[in-house]
């Protein structure tokens, strides 16, 4: 086989998106035939010995995508570190290596993604692919028309412009909202900056995957024709 780039190797070894991949390997918790691998290298498929962590990876043999309802207080990641709780990959239990795609920050519910496709993750979390992610959204103050108009326009956040947002109303106190950056914790930041707090925060739409039939904590694998008809697409309409 062909030689191919370190990170796309993990990626498809469910190790995670190519982004989280390079950092893994900057970090020097790779290595490739006992050496410390560096960011750029390549590899080449079934003869190079690849290990993370000190355990070989390998190539998934098939593609897994899970969709999960998650809880509040559950942490959406594969490692603890030093917050205590549930792990979003210890309410998913299967026989397969699954990495988060993207994240919900503790506080927050609804939709989130496991796979071990790298590449899906990539299209579904890199700015540049602009894939939608749609929040209900229940507010410490009356939703006025003032805020929707400031949250449509955009706004600088600390960590830079913060693309404007598709906002209605849903309700007195409620809001609906769809953005395409993913960037950490981005609607309770821009909601901040107008003064206001999201009481409740759901993710209830990726790309064209609805979170419908599932129950707080349970989650099903996708078919494949789910994953290319809901995730091959970019957009998608607010809806009611």
């Amino acid at each position: 086989m062909k030689p191919v780039r370190l990170q796309k190797y993990l990626a498809s070894a469910g190790a995670g998106s190519r982004r989280y991949c390079e950092g893994l390997i900057a970090a020097g918790r790779v290595t490739v035939n006992g050496r410390v691998a560096q960011v750029g290298q390549s590899v080449e498929p079934g003869v190079d010995k690849v290990c993370l962590r000190g355990k070989e990876v390998r190539p998934a043999s098939e593609r897994v995508v899970i969709m999960v309802n998650k809880p509040r207080d559950v942490l959406s990641t594969c490692h603890r570190g030093k917050e205590e709780g549930y792990l979003i990959t210890e309410i998913v239990q299967t026989e397969f290596r699954l990495f988060p795609v993207g994240r919900l920050d503790r506080e927050s519910e609804g939709l989130m993604l496991l796979t071990n496709d790298g590449e899906l993750a990539l299209r579904l979390t890199h700015p540049r692919y602009e894939t939608e992610k749609e929040y209900e959204v229940e507010l410490d103050k009356v939703a006025s028309p003032e805020l929707v108009a400031a949250l449509s326009k955009g706004m600088v956040l600390e960590d830079g412009p913060a693309k404007p947002a598709r906002v209605e109303r849903a309700g007195a106190w409620k809001l609906r909202m769809v953005l395409t950056e993913g960037r950490k914790r981005e609607v309770r930041r821009m909601l901040a900056a107008l003064g206001h707090s999201a009481v409740r925060l759901v993710r209830v739409r990726i790309g064209g995957l609805r979170m419908e039939g599932l129950k707080t904590g349970e989650w099903r694998r996708l078919t494949d024709a789910e994953v290319e008809e809901k995730l091959g697409q970019a957009s998608g309409e607010v809806r009611s």
